[in-house]
């Protein structure tokens, strides 16, 4: 009795049509515009990313419209009233408009990341460079991830 209690119990989670999906299988968009307002640098980084994931063959075709909006803030100021960290918060909306239905959904994503103020001025611009960066990227797979969404249920 217990041998066929164990066979069918591992017979029914073994088999329970689970596949996993393919990423190329999900993005299955041509992007045939992408306009862009706000940071340029985070604009560029996300525009150039985008049209290289674009598919050609790609059944649905969208535009998107990007917004960004870059803040730097004040996060850390030591005892002598000096400033050794900011913060960058980055606001991302995304309007995405189906061109066959001109349907227009909106996605927004915030990011933040701080970095260290140094003593010389060039290592503390690199510091802000590298962390636009880091941000720009978590921002690009955050993106592609409600895009394959959208592109699931929606579009």
């Amino acid at each position: 009795m217990k041998n066929f209690i164990l066979f069918t119990l591992i017979l029914l989670t073994t088999s329970c049509g689970f596949e996993v999906l393919k990423q190329s299988e999900l993005l299955n968009f041509n992007i045939t515009r992408i306009e862009t307002n706000g940071d340029r640098r985070i604009n560029f980084d996300l525009r150039s990313k985008l049209q290289s994931l674009s598919k050609d063959t790609g059944n649905k075709k969208i535009s998107l419209i990007i917004e960004t909006k870059k803040n730097k803030t004040i996060k850390e100021k030591n005892s002598k009233n000096e400033i050794t960290k900011y913060l960058i918060t980055v606001n991302l909306t995304i309007k995405i408009v189906n061109n066959e239905n001109n349907q227009i959904q909106t996605i927004s994503l915030v990011e933040e990341i701080d970095y260290n103020v140094s003593e010389q001025n060039s290592q503390t611009i690199n510091n802000e460079k590298q962390a636009v960066k880091t941000v720009s990227n978590l921002l690009f797979d955050k993106t592609i991830k409600e895009l394959s969404l959208l592109s699931i249920n929606d579009l």
